[in-house]
């Protein structure tokens, strides 16, 4: 599996946006700016993983939608 995720970082308050095959290890890579997983999604190819995650990316529509659905978790 392939996951796009969306973290926050706590200490600078920032959002990350990116893919992985390994969630847990790319977290873990995060620890320093102790992050919080607001989102992600799972998808069974890299191919697909990657042009949802250029998506959220470059189209600011795209992350402006996704951070309405959050709204309440980015609080």
């Amino acid at each position: 599996m392939y996951y796009v995720y969306f973290i926050r970082s706590k200490i600078a308050n920032d959002t990350c946006v990116g893919y992985t095959k390994d969630l847990r290890r790319r977290f873990k890579e995060h620890q320093n700016k102790y992050p919080e997983l607001l989102y992600y999604e799972a998808y069974k190819s890299e191919k697909d993983a990657r042009k949802r995650e250029f998506r959220l990316k470059q189209r600011g529509q795209t992350i402006r939608r996704l951070k309405e659905r959050l709204k309440y978790s980015l609080l």
